[in-house]
């Protein structure tokens, strides 16, 4: 019988697997849609087939891998009912979350969000940093309400949502308009206006799906 030493080894790797699979897939060096080779990425990461296939259980359960029945794991493909679907959660629950930043929040709190929103605004042409810079904003809003349950659950489909090959922000003009919003949903937050902050967070992501239909 392993001894505990031997089983937390086994879950530390299985979930270091999973991290490096989950980077493969974000970076397209494991396209949506493809076969998952098990075999092969045993061989390569140097390890056995068991924490590879438990890695694997992992970002199924993140919706990151679809396992087929006697076919194995591939890398799930999003619809655009998929992409639809998400972005309408997406602004349902960050528009509830916006609306309680506005009430609650403090002066350095908001302070906080303005600073990430400037850091976005001087990484234009930077399309990666603005992207981490992006998501850090609405996950910190979303830190802000207090809400462990909504935030998790934004957080898994925030990592679905790069396996969107039609990135909203990938159509001209589009990043333009998206500080725009930013910077009007700010105002909001700033003036302690629940309301309008929820309707501009819902705007922003019914623009952002719009968007990612047309890229």
């Amino acid at each position: 019988m392993p001894d505990n030493d031997s089983i937390f080894a086994s879950r530390a790797l299985y979930l270091q697997v999973a991290e490096r699979l989950r980077e493969q897939i974000f970076n397209r060096e494991l396209e949506p849609g493809s076969w998952i080779d098990e075999q092969k990425l045993a061989a390569d990461y140097g390890i056995s087939r068991t924490p590879l296939r438990e890695a694997l259980k992992v970002l199924a359960v993140e919706g990151l891998v679809t396992m087929k029945m006697r076919r194995g794991a591939y890398v799930t493909e999003m619809s655009a009912q998929d992409v639809s679907q998400v972005y309408r959660l997406l602004a349902l629950l960050e528009s509830d979350a916006a609306a309680q930043v506005a009430e609650t929040a403090s002066s350095a709190d908001l302070a906080e969000l303005r600073q990430l929103h400037e850091q976005l605004e001087a990484q234009v042409g930077q399309r990666d940093d603005f992207f981490r810079t992006n998501e850090r904003f609405h996950m910190r809003l979303l830190a802000l309400a207090h809400n462990r349950w909504r935030e998790q659950i934004v957080n898994d489909l925030r990592k679905v949502m790069k396996l969107n090959r039609h990135h909203s922000l990938f159509r001209q003009g589009r990043i333009e308009e998206s500080l725009a919003e930013h910077r009007a949903l700010l105002t909001a937050l700033e003036q302690r206006a629940p309301e309008q902050a929820a309707r501009l967070m819902r705007a922003h992501f019914d623009n952002g799906l719009t968007a990612a239909q047309t890229a």
